[in-house]
């Protein structure tokens, strides 16, 4: 059956914006709006001329692009993970795992690399097409799975979120103990991460472009003083599993800390749709790989090196207060200027948290046009009352939350990272099956695919990783014989590796009967 005529990644022409979001192809988003709103329209465009990004989920066409911002790119990256946030998942590695330093250490470094892999490829889509991530995956998934995908989207920004305010209110209570409600902490900076991604875009990369300076000297200040309180890379050599068990503890923490590295891919491609198409793709990559992956081990190692301080006043104040606790007795030596650093540590979390609440609006908007014709700014307001309030609910099971949170992530991103990967390479490639994308039909349901492969893909990906789990809740039967009593956590390998062998067949009967 022949396929329809395709537009390919590689065109220099305008492709128009569909006008079943926007109400004429030649309106821009902000004029869309207005007029959609009626008599909230001039209220709209006061809000929209001051800065308040228009734009949602529509196509940036390549004649609104610019190429200034592609360091951005890096820099960005590099700010959304030197932050408090990252810290904890090197804790986890002993307060969870008990593993000495040393393989706390490898296992960061080798998951974190693959996970930055895939979270990069992912971010070279957004040149190419001009689309955000989870639009993208209608050219797999059809409208159905896109709207699957974004419903776990949202939910996993939102987890992201509320793991950020609850550790950012942590070490805000942290400084003066007894005087800063740990529910007021939660909901300050949970305020302070609205206003970058309230307004957009361009406000989300300017102060992504510097927020990261200061907390990397901060990172610095934590490891001369954790050294000089004493580091001891075996602390937990005692306590550390053997054989089997041990691989079970490398394999689970190796989960959590792809799911830390991967759980960006979902919106990678949200940051970089304004570069022109033809930016090389390679570039993209390379920026993005080292904008998460030096950042990311960095502030990982730091925190696995902090648990190997054996100082009881150190494992006291950890076993009291969790991370923000031992950060503030790390702090402590130097008295208020260890406290303004705390301050410091706690807003950092807002880089962390601005594409989180900026992203899970966009998903909200990818779940279907009648979502998308409500202004981005109205869904980042009702995202941020979301995830405060949960915050606030579950201030006292951070490490629960981080730990649960992070492995189960890791199960959905890896199927989705595969199934758009095999669906660009195998079938969207020059001179492949499709040749490229439909740009000109992003929202176009007739014209788009019907889902039906990437939905089943995505559900062996899920049975891969039932069977392949190992959580407290469940263990998997394949997670139990790779592992020793708690099981070993193969869920995220498993998901890719059902959902990359099914994705092929089901695709190709799919376009081989419905010819798209």
């Amino acid at each position: 059956m022949s396929t329809s005529p395709t537009h390919s990644y590689e065109d220099k022409e305008k492709i128009p914006e569909s006008p079943t979001v926007l109400d004429s192809e030649d309106i821009s988003p902000d004029d869309a709006i207005v007029k959609r709103f009626g008599f909230l329209g001039p209220a709209l465009a006061k809000l929209f001329a001051s800065g308040v990004e228009a734009r949602g989920v529509e196509r940036v066409p390549e004649d609104q692009r610019d190429g200034r911002n592609m360091w951005n790119n890096l820099l960005m990256w590099w700010s959304v993970n030197t932050v408090l946030t990252t810290l904890p998942v090197g804790v986890l590695s002993q307060e969870i795992f008990f593993l000495t330093f040393p393989h706390a250490l490898a296992t960061i470094l080798c998951f974190a690399a693959v996970g930055a892999v895939a979270t990069s490829f992912i971010a070279t889509l957004g040149p190419r097409t001009g689309l955000r991530t989870m639009i993208i995956t209608r050219y797999s998934s059809g409208y159905f799975g896109c709207t699957i995908y974004s419903i776990l989207n949202i939910l996993t920004q939102l987890g992201f979120s509320v793991t950020a305010v609850i550790l950012g209110g942590q070490t805000l209570a942290s400084i003066n103990p007894g005087t800063l409600p740990l529910t007021a902490g939660v909901v300050i900076v949970g305020i302070g991460s609205l206003i970058p991604c309230f307004i957009g875009y361009n406000m989300v990369h300017h102060y992504e472009r510097y927020a990261w300076m200061v907390i990397f000297i901060v990172m610095l200040f934590l490891l001369g003083l954790g050294g000089h309180a004493g580091f001891d890379i075996n602390a937990q050599k005692q306590f550390e599993d053997t054989g089997k068990a041990l691989s079970s503890d490398i394999l689970s923490f190796g989960g959590i800390v792809f799911g830390s590295v991967a759980g960006w891919a979902p919106v990678a491609a949200d940051y970089n749709c304004r570069l022109p198409a033809d930016t090389p793709p390679v570039k993209i990559f390379t920026l993005t790989f080292f904008g998460l992956f030096i950042p990311i081990t960095f502030c990982e190692i730091v925190g696995a090196l902090l648990m190997t301080i054996t100082n009881e006043a150190y494992t006291d104040a950890f076993a009291n207060g969790g991370t923000g606790g031992l950060l503030g007795q790390v702090l402590s030596p130097w008295k208020g200027g260890g406290k303004f650093i705390l301050f410091l540590l706690a807003f950092s979390v807002i880089a962390n948290n601005v594409p989180n609440t900026y992203s899970a609006a966009l998903s909200v908007q990818a779940l279907g046009r009648p979502f998308a014709k409500i202004p981005r700014f109205f869904w980042t307001l009702i995202i941020f009352i979301a995830y405060t309030v949960a915050g606030v609910a579950g201030r006292e099971h951070f490490s629960e939350i981080l730990s649960n949170f992070l492995a189960i992530l890791s199960y959905w991103t890896a199927f989705f990272i595969v199934i758009v990967a095999e669906e660009h390479f195998l079938f969207r490639r020059p001179g492949g099956p499709l040749g490229g994308y439909n740009l000109d039909d992003w929202d176009k349901r007739s014209r788009l695919p019907l889902g039906i492969a990437g939905v089943l893909a995505g559900c062996f990906g899920v049975v891969g990783a039932v069977v392949g789990m190992a959580e407290v809740w469940y263990i998997g039967p394949l997670g139990v014989k790779a592992g020793a009593a708690f099981g070993a956590d193969l869920g995220f390998e498993l998901a890719a590796a059902f959902a990359g062998v099914t994705y092929p067949v089901f695709r190709w009967l799919e376009i081989r009967y419905t010819g798209r």
